[in-house]
């Protein structure tokens, strides 16, 4: 079974305190050349895209060129994915771009820190420059719903470097080749919750363990991107196959049943991503 992608947190440290971010209570920690390596060893040829995110800024690590250039050369089809505020840290990646860098704009007005105009220079500067070598950029906006009283002054200081008109598209705009402007609703991520014995279970649809997983930075091992506090951790790459994991009886019973439409987890029964019948079902973060 080839699963499409994997969220790798080389680090679950992060320099922003965004309140659309649910953090969570594991020690800080970031993976080693050693670690980074055998992780992408054990998950080669069974995944197709290398996502460098899941908590944490990837960007804080430094050796995240070094990450890219390996994942590259093993096959991955890489994303990252960053708050955008460390940029000036990462001309060593215009050297090892990745395949795709999706960059969170409404981390700005949640910190409510820095002057924008400056942000979206650096942004921009970086993007513009990243699209014309061939990575697909996408700025977002993830905040519909939200805070989201400083989307227009976004939108007039991105048409500075790239003027309108732009090219629309179901999820926001093109703004030029390879660089786009993406709108969501602020996400609102899945908790543990007690459940009554007796209560109903919602049906889910999610592709969790099938086409998804995730690896936390001590590489525990977690069914897809929202479980940020390894509360559904199923075994440990650092010391485990991915095939003994996926076959354990917790996995087995939670892949069974998303099959079925139930989920046996806590986490993925309050989680609504998964819900039959939301409008925003089966929509992962990435």
């Amino acid at each position: 079974m080839m699963i499409d992608r994997c969220y790798v947190e080389i680090t679950n440290v992060c320099n922003l305190n965004c309140d659309f971010c649910p953090k969570h209570q594991r020690a800080g920690r970031q993976m080693t050349l050693e670690e980074f390596d055998l992780v992408t060893d054990r998950i080669r040829d069974r995944v197709l895209f290398l996502y460098f995110h899941l908590m944490g800024e990837p960007l804080l690590h430094p050796l995240l060129p070094q990450f890219i250039a390996i994942a590259r050369q093993k096959g991955f089809k890489t994303v990252l994915t960053s708050n955008g505020t460390l940029l000036h840290r990462a001309m060593a990646l215009q050297e090892s771009l990745p395949h795709k860098i999706q960059l969170s704009l409404h981390s700005h007005e949640s910190n409510g820190k820095g002057v924008l105009a400056d942000y979206i220079s650096e942004v921009m500067r970086f993007s513009i420059a990243a699209a014309e070598k061939g990575t697909c950029m996408v700025l977002r906006l993830w905040n519909q719903g939200g805070r989201e009283e400083e989307n227009d002054e976004v939108m007039r200081l991105l048409a500075e470097y790239v003027p309108e008109p732009w090219t629309t598209r179901p999820d926001g705009y093109r703004l030029r080749e390879n660089l786009y402007l993406e709108f969501d609703r602020k996400f609102v991520w899945p908790e543990v919750v007690a459940v009554e014995e007796d209560g109903a279970l919602p049906q889910v649809h999610c592709k969790a363990l099938m086409k998804q997983i995730g690896v936390l930075a001590d590489g525990s091992l977690v069914p897809c991107c929202l479980d940020h506090n390894g509360d559904v951790t199923l075994g440990n790459i650092f010391t485990q196959s991915l095939d003994e994991i996926l076959a354990s009886p917790r996995a087995v019973a939670m892949i069974d049943g998303f099959q079925h439409h139930m989920a046996t987890e806590s986490l993925c029964q309050h989680c609504e991503s998964a819900l039959i019948n939301n409008s925003f079902r089966g929509k992962a973060r990435h």
